[in-house]
């Protein structure tokens, strides 16, 4: 997956989780109906197939990891885009 991707998550094309720099797919990390506002908020990050959804490991499938890219997707907006009150008007959920 050779795409462009920004994101204010990570300035490294490589797994957030494994480090690894193969096998690489782009995850949004609030995905369904949000998944057009992490494009535009930049929160997107790197995860090897595995980890992403070719796997029972994977974060489509692992509801801690799920919870755990939340938290951080979370603290990135936070850090870069606004108060927590505009997350939760933004994204309509707490994850911290």
């Amino acid at each position: 997956m050779g795409e462009a991707m920004k994101s204010i998550i990570q300035d490294n094309k490589e797994c957030f989780i494994s480090g690894r720099t193969d096998n690489l797919h782009s995850h949004h990390i609030f995905g369904g109906a949000n998944r057009k506002l992490s494009e535009k908020y930049g929160l997107k990050i790197w995860l090897t197939a595995e980890l992403h959804n070719m796997s029972n490991r994977g974060v489509h499938f692992d509801k801690d990891l799920n919870d755990l890219l939340h938290r951080a997707g979370q603290l990135a907006f936070e850090r870069v885009h606004g108060t927590r009150e505009e997350f939760l008007k933004i994204f309509g959920r707490n994850w911290l």
